[in-house]
């Protein structure tokens, strides 16, 4: 399959509102205000984007109909330069699908600029036995795992367990990753949970799927995610802060975790090549790793796969502090779905408006200082593919 140049799209724009559980804050109102912000932020008019395309929702058929029908178009007042309105939805994968779908629109001339958006209520807009029963029916096959379901937590038990017998990595090694994240969600004013965490603290919470502990799950919350792309040479005359699609790759394993060929390590590592040589780059370049992370375990694979670290050293190495605050490779820096938030398919799409805010200089206390290459990942379903991008603040 020919892809697109490196470096031939751009993300000009981002914007965000704050994740949150108890917040009535509809939908809509999410959608537009992270649209109106990420419209700012680039400098825009918006009568050249032309193109909208909104992420499924989980937690309404009706919301997610309204976006399909336009609904953020005639809110926006796009009615007259709007030519495509469509949804894009790849589960946890979204940002990556919708990021895509945008590149291949403006480069090859269909769209002159692209708003992308996510909006959810995992929280308030469905009771919590139905968001249990959401998370343990997706993504399984009808004729083998129901009535019963095989929630997420159960999946993630069952990779988090084969992991560590595999590398021997620890609990406490385990449970750091979650304090790692929580450290980045300390100085995330967007960030749902931002009390300090510690990893005695993990380890005394409940066991939630063996061997994984309450502290190390995600927390279903309501909120909502934009960011707009268009061509390298409009993104250069809109801001002096672009973000360069330099290189992606993807692959699709499996529908059904049981038919997944290697639970410890998923396709990281050829994905991460791919990806990394289409932007001529090495994994040493990158400054921050912004990895998809609804459970610890998963960070853990993506680091020692995509080749930050050594099989079986990943644990120590966040214990350690590797990806805290003022580590060596800076981690999931907005909190990640472990203190963010899981807003379904706009985790992906807030690690996505992380990374580039990081590479624009708009991260906040959070700023890693100079960071020009970021590794950007998603996945989707029961981790059924995996998507690495790389951004970079300039095309080498």
């Amino acid at each position: 399959m020919r892809r697109l140049e490196s470096g031939a799209f751009a993300i000009v724009g981002t914007g965000e509102v704050p994740t949150g559980r108890f917040e009535r804050r509809p939908a809509l109102e999410s959608a537009l205000e992270s649209s109106r912000q990420a419209i700012m932020d680039a400098g825009i008019d918006k009568s050249e984007i032309d193109t909208v395309l909104t992420a499924g929702a989980i937690f309404s058929r009706k919301y997610n109909a309204d976006m399909v029908f336009s609904r953020l178009v005639e809110e926006l007042g796009l009615q007259e330069t709007a030519h495509l309105n469509a949804q894009v939805f790849a589960g946890g994968a979204s940002s990556s699908a919708m990021l895509n779908v945008a590149g291949a629109l403006v480069s090859t001339g269909m769209s002159r600029a692209v708003l992308c958006v996510h909006s959810d209520k995992l929280a308030t807009g469905v009771d919590p036995q139905e968001g249990i029963d959401i998370f343990a029916t997706l993504g399984i096959q009808e004729e083998w795992e129901m009535p019963f379901g095989l929630h997420f937590s159960a999946v993630a038990g069952l990779v988090t367990q084969r992991y560590m017998y595999e590398t021997g990595t620890t609990a406490r090694q385990m449970a750091s990753v979650c304090v790692s994240n929580r450290k980045w969600a300390e100085l995330n004013p967007n960030a749902m949970f931002r009390k300090p965490l510690s990893i005695e603290e993990v380890l005394a919470s409940r066991m939630l799927s063996e061997p994984l502990h309450a502290k190390e799950s995600n927390v279903l919350a309501d909120g909502g995610s934009a960011f707009i792309v268009t061509t390298s040479e409009r993104a250069r005359e809109l801001t002096s802060t672009p973000v360069f699609v330099l290189g992606h790759s993807s692959r699709v394993t499996h529908y059904s975790i049981s038919q997944e060929s290697d639970i410890t390590r998923f396709s990281y590592a050829q994905v991460g090549r791919a990806a990394l040589s289409e932007a001529r780059l090495e994994i040493e370049d990158m400054d921050i790793a912004e990895i998809y992370d609804s459970y610890p375990v998963f960070q853990l694979i993506a680091l020692e796969e995509l080749g930050f670290c050594d099989r079986g050293t990943a644990g120590a190495f966040v214990e350690a502090g590797g990806t805290w605050p003022g580590g060596r490779l800076p981690m999931t820096t907005n909190g990640g779905m472990l203190s963010q938030g899981h807003t379904g398919a706009g985790g992906g799409v807030a690690i996505l408006v992380e990374a580039v805010r990081q590479l624009m200089g708009k991260a906040g206390d959070r700023q890693v200082t100079g960071a020009k290459f970021a590794l950007d990942t998603s996945t989707g379903g029961t981790y059924m593919d995996v998507h690495v991008t790389i951004l970079g603040s300039d095309v080498p």
